[in-house]
């Protein structure tokens, strides 16, 4: 395993230096390809470069025989493609082993999303009075009004509002920033929320943080996606709610009022449009059940 080490630890700092990819989402492709590797290893006694279409295709099967879903086997596969094209960029390997190798065939599901009236229904729930309900309220308007992810939402920092501009900067993937229009509804609760803030005690590297915990300290994914479910729960919505639902919401809601595809691409901050086409089948979904519901032959 010695050569695949040396390989994976370069690969390694590749993709988080060159490729800026976050600690987390390094670490998922590691685990994919130590997993490829292992397989390589154990089954083949091979190296990195000995590697050949054939030993790709024998851990495909393996994942399949596995029962590992098809959406899995196809992210292993992208993350085992690109450690590959990093060995031959740099030189490592001579031939690429998985040119000629296609992902397996998934069908695409759709996400879960939102009516304007449930996302009312959750803001409704949450009770100002309560030591965070200004935060909370705040939170989750401007997670569904800004489509934010939620990494996006737990680093917005306070000198990222331009709310003269009736704009927010969003720091993305890669580091790649956008300016997202923030509505006046968010532009009230976080000013309601930052009166609030005003009294607590911060800790001075969080201070430009925007939304805190109860020790001054920046919130956790864990933090909002519990924050959510409860909100959600109260609400009496049975869906299963995760702060990426805000999001698909938001995106699925732009395109019913009219906005174009590639507007909500911007503000989504998606580097492909083709990522942005799953909702314009949200969209379809949406007509065919209005022509269902209204169209006087619908029952015919």
């Amino acid at each position: 395993m010695r050569d695949w080490d040396k390989e994976l630890k370069n690969y390694t700092f590749y993709i988080k230096l060159e490729k800026k990819l976050s600690d987390n989402t390094a670490e998922a492709y590691l685990r994919d390809l130590r997993q490829m590797a292992g397989y390589m290893d154990s089954e083949f006694g091979i190296g990195p470069e000995q590697v050949r279409e054939q030993h790709i295709e024998s851990f495909l099967a393996y994942l399949y025989d596995k029962g590992v879903k098809k959406t899995t086997q196809a992210r292993i596969l992208s993350g085992v493609k690109s450690f590959f094209n990093y060995l031959l960029i740099n030189d490592r390997i001579e031939n690429l082993p998985t040119e000629f190798i296609d992902p397996p065939k998934t069908g695409r599901k759709l996400p879960d999303v939102l009516s304007v009236a449930e996302i009312q229904a959750i803001l409704d729930t949450i009770d100002l009075s309560s030591r965070f309900g200004h935060r909370n309220k705040a939170m989750i308007e401007t997670l569904y009004s800004c489509g934010l992810r939620v990494s996006e939402l737990i680093s917005l920092r306070i000198s990222d509002l331009f709310f003269d501009d009736g704009f927010i900067r969003v720091i993305g993937k890669g580091d790649k920033q956008r300016l997202v229009p923030v509505s006046r509804q968010a532009v009230r609760l976080i000013g309601c929320y930052l009166e609030q803030r005003a009294g607590q005690e911060t800790d001075p590297r969080s201070a430009d943080t925007l939304f805190l915990n109860n020790k001054g300290r920046g919130l956790t994914r864990v933090m909002i996606f519990h924050i959510i479910r409860e909100a959600a729960k109260a609400a009496g919505i049975a869906k299963t709610i995760s702060p990426h639902t805000f999001r698909h919401s938001f995106a699925t809601h732009l395109l019913e009022g009219g906005a174009s595809i590639r507007q909500v691409q911007e503000m989504l901050g998606h580097e492909s449009i083709l990522t942005t086409e799953i909702y314009t089948h949200l969209d379809r979904e949406n007509l065919r059940d209005n022509v269902e519901s209204h169209h006087p032959l619908s029952d015919f």
